[in-house]
């Protein structure tokens, strides 16, 4: 059995079994990095030294390969299990991963202005996907995960109560919670006959699964090139503590679960703080100057 082969079964056989969105990752990534690599290749004859040289090959985008790896892994395992392999062969087993190095962007308001300029220019032009674009516009409003946004359902949204109720996200059952813009966009929103999803997919009754192309171009246009989809997010967070919010109020916006994931954001939430310590020093510099000035008949 080929690679190929190998993973279209396992796709088909192990799919059902992960996540929704875990699954949709898995599709994704077949095609875009392990087929390409090892897909005529049989499943039974890849090798420790394969792996590392096709996880070697992907050094300038780590945590893709790390994923990638993961993911092989995962297939050779249940390769074994079904007999494609021997056991206790799998391949990736000792493979080093690259060192995760964790990068955070966050857009400026003017950023964010070229940005809606352009989403503005192609949804005119019609030359980017309207879901797409739709999908986009919530993640920037709403700081949610992309797979959220992407698997979204009519269903979750009520918006008489500005709630997205979400059963299974990426910490389990979670609110998201809606702004007056991002309702505005769902009640604008086009829905298809049928299709249970607010991003609507290509092919019958599914969602889409990657907007990753129309935003490599959107992000150019923009002039915002290496600015990842999952920076929208950070920007989100990053604008919520410039706000004065507290690290336990953005926790609950983003669906944290550890609190230590939301203290990345403790440098910019004392951005309020301090701005209201100058005030206050401001204020009584202020006086205190008046009061000099009006004892030596200045005033």
């Amino acid at each position: 059995m080929t690679t190929r082969e190998a993973a279209d079964q396992f796709l088909a056989v192990y799919g059902p079994k992960l996540k929704e969105r875990t699954r949709g990752d898995y599709a994704n990534l077949f095609p875009l990095y392990i087929l390409p690599a090892f897909g005529s290749r049989k499943i039974a004859e890849l090798t420790k030294s394969d792996i590392a040289s096709f996880h070697a090959k992907l050094a300038h985008i780590p945590a893709a390969a790390n994923y990638a790896l993961a993911v092989t892994s995962k297939l050779c395992s249940w390769c074994e299990d079904i007999g494609h392999r021997p056991d206790y062969s799998n391949p990736c087993r000792g493979v080093k991963k690259f060192r995760a190095i964790k990068q955070e962007r966050f857009l400026s308001l003017d950023e964010l202005r070229q940005l809606g300029q352009v989403l503005d220019q192609v949804e005119a032009e019609e030359s980017a996907g309207l879901f797409a674009i739709l999908a986009l516009r919530l993640l920037i409003l709403t700081g949610a995960r992309l797979s959220e946004i992407l698997t979204l359902r009519w269903v979750y949204v009520d918006l008489q109560r500005s709630l997205v109720f979400l059963p299974d996200s990426k910490t389990g059952k979670k609110p998201l919670r809606l702004s007056a813009p991002v309702i505005a966009l769902l009640e604008a929103a086009p829905r298809v006959d049928g299709n249970p999803y607010v991003i609507v997919g290509h092919i019958g009754m599914s969602h889409l699964v990657n907007i990753h192309k129309p935003w490599y171009r959107i992000r150019t246009l923009a002039g915002l090139n290496g600015v990842r989809i999952h920076d929208l997010r950070h920007t989100f967070a990053s604008l919520a503590a410039a706000s004065g919010a507290s690290l336990p109020m953005i926790s609950k916006l983003l669906g944290h679960t550890q609190p230590q994931t939301t203290a990345r954001y403790a440098h910019l939430a004392d951005d309020p703080i301090h701005q209201l310590n100058n005030q206050i020093g401001s204020t009584i510099a202020d006086a205190m100057r008046g009061a000099s000035e009006k004892s030596s008949g200045m005033v």
